[in-house]
């Protein structure tokens, strides 16, 4: 590798993993990826641009091919071979084991994929995780290939001001002290990746750590700072803004997680969408019987408001001594008869020749003459 007429990183190249994570799924057979071995910037080839612009960039990569490194294809069997390997592995239940496996063999299987998972909240964590792992070591095998010195920045603990001192003076050799200590944990860190675990994680042996509630919190990533880009390449940047891990970058379709979701064919966001239409129908239901109850107060006299009152609260009467009229009863049955009105009736079949309202008339006794037995003399 000769790059003799290009200035020398004074230490390991800092990578964006998760863009890294992007470039890999959407590198196909009509998309080409590069990776910058002088200051580690990403170039996507877009074959929209101009012929003019298309061919100032093939000539660049003609001319400096020992500076730029071609990502490997995503080929349909190595995307098949990640998503069986989830399925087999992390998904226990049968019946969802065997709609994957379905999906797996159909058309877009990617994109039919992505939308069973969203789909289904419960395994669309573990997919993340199991695709970050994977996508992690097909990477570090690849950049080990290609001998490159590298350190992901999302795994680095330094403060955001030394992050930056240390990107604006990757080529320098006389550094401050803040920046001499920066490049000692970088280089110490990069042999971390050329280690047989960085291939073969291996879980933590001992006992187990107590549940607790991860706190996801996002890495303090510096913006990109690139001084030798050729200004043939530089529409060509490839700088999307990924900072968290998303299962929507395995999708070669969408880019965003927004437009995935937007694109969704599921039976989840009907289901949604279904619930809020009752749940709406319901509330209005309820604002007009509220504003008919509301219009009591103006048909009741000033009396009546306390019983009104004291019947929507669920209170009893208070109870009359015996030998005393009750004076509310009247006002009572008025009152029940303009709640009536507002709230709906049961239907209620009138027996025909039902005389109870008529006035009940006493009947007379009838007068009978007792027998008188005969005594034997």
């Amino acid at each position: 590798m000769k790059t003799n007429s290009h200035p020398k990183a004074q230490n390991p190249l800092l990578l964006r993993f998760h863009r890294l994570i992007d470039a890999f799924a959407k590198s196909d057979d009509e998309r080409d990826f590069y990776l910058d071995r002088i200051e580690g910037f990403i170039l996507y080839m877009d074959l929209d641009k101009g012929q003019k612009e298309l061919d100032d960039f093939t000539h660049e990569m003609e001319q400096h091919p020992e500076r730029y490194a071609q990502l490997p294809k995503m080929t349909f069997y190595e995307t098949k071979k990640f998503m069986e390997g989830f399925v087999n592995e992390k998904v226990y239940d049968i019946d969802t084991k065997e709609k994957l496996l379905d999906v797996i063999q159909s058309k877009e299987a990617r994109e039919n994929f992505l939308e069973f998972i969203y789909d289904h909240l419960t395994e669309l964590e573990k997919w993340q995780q199991y695709y970050v792992e994977r996508m992690r070591i097909r990477i570090i095998e690849w950049l080990r290939s290609q001998e490159f010195v590298f350190v992901f920045e999302e795994d680095l603990d330094l403060p955001k001001t030394v992050m930056e001192k240390v990107k604006q003076q990757l080529f320098d050799v006389k550094v401050g002290k803040d920046v001499a200590q920066a490049r000692e944990v970088l280089v110490q860190k990069a042999k971390t990746y050329y280690s047989n675990e960085a291939l073969n994680p291996r879980p933590k042996r001992g006992r187990p750590p107590k549940q607790q509630v991860k706190i996801e919190i996002e890495p303090q990533l510096t913006g990109d700072i690139y001084t030798t880009v050729p200004p043939v390449c530089r529409m060509f940047l490839y700088l999307p803004d990924i900072s968290t891990a998303s299962a929507v970058t395995f999708s070669s379709r969408y880019g965003t997680e927004a437009e995935l979701l937007a694109n969704l064919r599921g039976t989840t966001r009907v289901k949604v969408d279904t619930k809020l239409e009752a749940l709406s129908q319901r509330l209005e239901s309820l604002r007009q019987l509220s504003s008919r109850l509301s219009g009591i107060e103006d048909i009741v006299g000033e009396r009546d408001k306390k019983l009104f009152k004291a019947v929507s609260q669920q209170e009893p009467l208070p109870t009359m001594e015996p030998g005393v009229e009750n004076e509310e009863a009247p006002k009572k049955r008025g009152l029940l008869d303009v709640v009536k009105g507002f709230l709906p009736r049961r239907k209620e079949k009138k027996a025909e020749g039902d005389d109870s309202q008529a006035p009940k008339v006493p009947t007379q006794m009838k007068k009978v003459t007792p027998i008188q037995s005969k005594k034997k003399k």
